[in-house]
């Protein structure tokens, strides 16, 4: 047999949570051909052989949260998540997406973002996602609908909830994309220019989720204090409108909300007995987004790192720029703004908990606008596994790669994705557990792991040796599948808070 690539003795973590197996892999086109343990495949010859012995072959990493929508399309080079073995990204999260939009004045938080106004240009899903098939990016694509993006086109004033109209004219925008591929709905209710928005306004536009077999994620009305209260809307809603539940990035935030994790996972694990419910996040104790007056207190450090009317202030320390201009904490802010900051704000013992259960997956929530971005951006699928499962052996490695691969397309509808077997697509990462590591942190967070040794998409290397290739093999991944809300079976590893 003659195939275009064939990787040889392999340890290969199929993303299923079994265990790992030495075996070759034979790639033909855009799919595996042939996954042999037993020697088959001794003769067989490839246009390219790879000797992976002593290596890590796994499915490709599904970010599924993140804000690349308008840089898949701007810069489809997509080095900070090909570098770290990401082969697809899910976009459109927290409420904001790039379609469908048209934009006349200023980009509304948090929309901004995601870019500037004139990177608003896709008045339909279609279109966005023509754009990005066109830009032909390093990575695989697959997009979420935004609820205040919808919100901006139609309403005015976000500070109310949206009339009737106003909810059917967002119901079809929605309706249309979700019929063209879009995986679901996100909401970012925790958001000024979404908070305002009732349980019944997002119950009508979940209810053509459910219709359709998509997913619906949400960034919670309330992280803090009103966290219980928040999962508990959550979970009414997805209910109400027959849809599978994504909480994006799961976290008990503000310091006197520590040590809550049990109770939240407790609560999901409730929920799950009922309905299909799953949870992402990323390892690291900070958040990062734009600057929110409603998050500024002298309980957690506060960096700045992008300011629109105070440049000069960016990367600085929000008590120090108070304390050089003689105001508070909360008038420095309010000076600041529009701007971005990273939150100090979470536990790492509420973070781990979070990580290492059976119903969450990861996800990066970077933002690659940000001059000085969070070190997610670029570390946080390498510091999984190297830090929390080789170093610190809080999960499995097999599990590991199962909440990064498998699990992640099993949730969000991705067909043939996320697993190694004979016809799945050619999504690969193959690293060396030995080297591998997030070499990003919050002061230099611009870096490239060490120890990624290449990234397949597609069938095509598109990422080797610390280098990208000529190749991008990424598409649109359009939703070919209908999601049941039904709770399904979690493998693996008994759920535990």
């Amino acid at each position: 047999m003659h195939y275009d690539i064939l990787f040889r003795r392999a340890t290969v973590i199929d993303g299923t949570g079994g265990a790992a197996f030495t075996a070759d892999v034979a790639i033909r086109g855009e799919r595996i051909a042939a996954v042999d343990e037993t020697g088959t495949l001794d003769a067989a010859r490839a246009d390219s052989v790879i000797d992976a012995e002593g290596l890590c072959l796994t499915p490709g990493f599904i970010d599924v949260h993140t804000h690349d929508d308008t840089n898949v399309i701007r810069a489809p080079a997509m080095l900070p998540k090909l570098s770290q073995g990401v082969t697809t990204v899910v976009v459109g999260n927290c409420g904001i997406s790039a379609s469908p939009v048209t934009l006349a004045g200023e980009v509304p938080d948090p929309m901004n973002l995601l870019g500037r106004a004139e990177d608003f240009r896709y008045p339909t899903f279609e279109a966005y996602a023509e754009a990005v098939d066109a830009a032909r990016p390093a990575v695989n694509v697959a997009a979420l609908i935004g609820h205040t993006s919808l919100r901006s086109q139609v309403m005015d004033d976000f500070a109310r909830p949206a009339g009737p109209a106003e909810i059917a004219a967002m119901r079809e925008a929605l309706r249309e994309a979700l019929d063209a591929g879009a995986l679901g709905l996100s909401t970012g209710l925790a958001y000024r220019n979404a908070f305002h928005a009732p349980a019944a306004e997002i119950e009508a536009l979940v209810a053509e989720v459910g219709a359709a077999g998509g997913v619906y994620t949400t960034h919670l009305r309330d992280e803090f204090a009103g966290l219980p209260e928040a999962m508990d809307e959550a979970f009414a809603t997805a209910r109400h409108g027959r849809a599978p539940l994504v909480i994006s990035h799961l976290k008990c935030a503000g310091a006197g909300n520590w040590g809550g994790a049990p109770r939240a996972l407790g609560k999901l694990e409730t929920a799950a007995r009922d309905q299909r419910v799953h949870c992402d996040c990323y390892p690291y104790t900070a958040g990062s987004s734009t600057l929110d007056l409603g998050q500024v207190t002298d309980e957690i450090a506060i960096f700045i790192t992008w300011s629109d009317p105070h440049p000069d202030q960016a990367q600085r320390w929000l008590s120090d720029i108070a304390e050089a201009w003689g105001v508070s904490l909360l008038d420095a802010a309010r000076r600041m703004q529009p701007a971005g900051a990273v939150y100090h704000n979470m536990s790492e013992d509420d973070m781990r908990r979070v990580l290492a259960h059976p119903l969450a997956m990861i996800g990066s929530d970077g933002l690659p606008n940000d001059p000085h971005p969070h070190p997610r951006l670029w570390g946080a699928f390498p510091r999984v596994l190297a830090h929390y499962s080789r170093d610190l052996e809080l999960l499995p490695l097999t599990e590991a790669v199962r909440k990064m691969t498998g699990l992640s397309a099993a949730q969000f509808g991705l067909v043939d994705r996320g697993v190694i077997r004979e016809g799945a697509y050619a999504d690969l990462t193959l690293f060396d557990l030995a080297t591998l590591e997030d070499v990003a942190d919050y002061a230099r967070p611009i870096a490239a792991a060490r120890g990624i040794a290449l990234v397949m998409v597609n069938g095509a290397i598109g990422y080797r040796d610390g280098q990208a290739t000529d190749a991008r093999g990424g598409r649109l991944l359009r939703r070919r599948t209908r999601l049941s809300a039904t709770p399904i079976s979690t493998p693996t590893t008994e759920m535990h808070s």
